[in-house]
């Protein structure tokens, strides 16, 4: 079997991991799903995906959702009930639950959380007209952190995005001086 690389790089220490590959499902349906857990508490998640399984609640889908129905629970956004695509993220779940807590994490959040397109094996019919039906396999990561650490990040981001701010306003109100004092020296010659 082959070993795949996580598509989160931040620390390996402090998070607990999971990845399953070789899945028959959509991975269009799996990306969803992912999307849908992506951020939430682990153990919200793990009820989420056993609601779903049970269609009980919809996902909502963001891409690859063209002629797809209306959901009256997502507010009128797109959705469906991707029961075999949250089976499978739920399995993936609970393993990265169980390598969180065997690293002692308390709160495990989703971190990370992603599926793709892994493999497309050639299926032809045997008689008749020769059409193609292509056998597609997906493969899903998820990533679970520690909730603080998780908050600590967003503060870290949360603090960039405030000083970007301030820089701005500050060049803009020097441009502005600027333009005044330019105008200014226009008028007096």
């Amino acid at each position: 079997m082959p070993h795949y690389k996580y598509g989160y790089q931040g620390n390996a220490e402090n998070t607990g991991r999971a990845q399953l590959y070789n899945i028959d499902a959509s991975y269009k349906e799996l990306t969803a799903v992912c999307r849908a857990i992506s951020g939430m508490d682990a153990e919200v998640a793990t009820v989420m995906l056993e609601k779903v399984k049970k269609m009980e609640i919809p996902v909502r889908f963001i891409k690859h959702s063209k002629h797809m129905g209306h959901r009256r629970e997502l507010g009128g956004a797109k959705g469906r009930y991707p029961e075999k695509s949250a089976g499978f993220v739920l399995q993936v779940l609970k393993n990265a639950m169980a390598n969180a807590s065997s690293k002692g994490i308390l709160n495990p959040t989703v971190i990370h959380a992603s599926a793709n397109h892994q493999s497309t094996y050639p299926r032809t019919q045997a008689k008749g007209r020769r059409s193609r039906g292509d056998y597609v396999t997906a493969r899903v990561e998820i990533v679970l952190g520690e909730r603080a650490t998780v908050e600590e990040t967003k503060s870290k981001k949360e603090k960039v995005k405030i000083a970007e701010k301030i820089a701005e306003k500050e060049v803009k109100s020097e441009v502005k001086i600027k333009k005044e004092s330019s105008k200014e020296e226009m008028k007096k010659s």
